[in-house]
């Protein structure tokens, strides 16, 4: 993947909101996965974010999509999420291998799974550190341990 594709990609989703003439909103949740996060305790929200979705099926076998999507971080859970369209959930009875990688100001969420692995990479608004440590909370009570770097 290079600069030029991932730029022509987002320029895409801008010229579709153009288009439409309204900013599609990724931030709404059920009322009650809103009192389920809020009982939790919501620690980080990005709401509206380009998140890149790798799908890796095999050696030959990899696609990507960048999204419109919000990501919510609570003590106990990460949901990205496209209003009520889950894409990625990691609470404690996560099975798949979840690793947290930072580069900068991107952050990395794997998901190895037994035949897919998931990719859902982002860049928060601020903070990134921050966001990689929070990350790692959770992750950390999934029932396979992650392996972090950065």
């Amino acid at each position: 993947m290079n600069r030029r594709t991932a730029a022509g990609a987002i320029l895409a989703i801008a010229l579709s909101i153009a288009a439409f003439g309204c900013t599609p909103d990724t931030s709404g949740l059920t009322p009650a996965w809103q009192q389920r996060f809020e009982t939790e305790g919501i620690v980080r929200r990005a709401d509206n974010v380009i998140v890149r979705h790798t799908r890796q099926e095999g050696p030959y076998d990899t696609g990507y999509k960048d999204r419109l999507a919000s990501v919510l971080v609570t003590k106990g859970t990460v949901l990205i999420h496209q209003g009520e369209r889950v894409l990625l959930e990691i609470t404690p009875r996560t099975r798949r291998r979840i690793q947290i990688q930072r580069e900068k100001s991107r952050i990395r969420i794997r998901a190895v799974g037994k035949r897919v692995t998931e990719i859902f990479s982002f860049e928060p608004r601020e903070d990134a550190p921050g966001w990689a440590t929070d990350l790692r909370a959770v992750a950390a009570l999934s029932r396979s341990s992650p392996s972090t770097s950065g």
